[in-house]
């Protein structure tokens, strides 16, 4: 077994999941802020983020989907040596992480049912870039709007459509981790809005 699937989690594994979890359940209760996280050294396809988002959400009863470049050997076998999450395919899982593009169509995930809303899958999206503009953001935990750099405006709002039911989603890039559960409601930005006018 490679070094890295042995050390690659949390190098001082209290604190370190403590500071994760509180920096994880800001970012879910706070949509749009972005977080920090740190402590774990994923393999190299994951960003910090996303690999400290695994080892803090994930275990042996929360069936994982890894699209793209995340399904891999080493991150499969990374994920089951710290957190034993089993991998499924998207129709099945609870987690899936992978781009916005290899993630694939929204309607792939379970979203829940009206007696078990609770029963949806949270998607943790690898992003390029992640920052504090863009798309406008209200609602649960928003103070008047945040804004956040979304891979695009439509899906999100028709998620959001189907509240109670619904995906929640992180976002991960390098150690920056942000989150939109499905109460969040997408808006593009005033520029954007202006700039498709102009076009139109």
């Amino acid at each position: 077994m490679q070094a890295q699937t042995l050390e690659g989690g949390f190098a001082h594994p209290a604190t370190d999941a403590a500071h994760a979890f509180r920096g994880v359940m800001e970012a879910m209760a706070r949509p749009g802020t972005i977080q920090t996280l740190m402590g774990a050294n994923p393999p190299a396809s994951l960003s910090v983020a996303a690999g400290v988002a695994l080892l803090t959400l994930c275990d042996t009863e929360t069936p994982l989907y890894l699209a793209g470049d995340a399904d891999c050997e080493a991150v499969r076998t990374w994920v089951a040596f710290h957190t034993g999450a089993p991998i499924a395919g998207p129709s099945h899982c609870m987690f899936a992480l992978g781009t916005w593009g290899a993630l694939g169509s929204l309607t792939a995930y379970p979203i829940g049912t009206s007696e078990y809303p609770d029963r949806s899958a949270t998607l943790i999206v690898e992003c390029a870039d992640l920052s504090a503009e863009g798309e406008t953001l209200t609602g649960p935990g928003i103070r008047d709007t945040a804004s956040l750099s979304l891979p695009e405006t439509r899906a999100f709002q028709d998620n959001a459509a189907l509240f109670p039911l619904g995906l929640d989603f992180i976002f991960t890039s390098g150690n920056r981790i942000a989150a939109m559960p499905r109460s969040t409601k997408v808006s593009r930005s005033s520029s954007e809005a202006v700039a498709q006018e102009g076009n139109s």
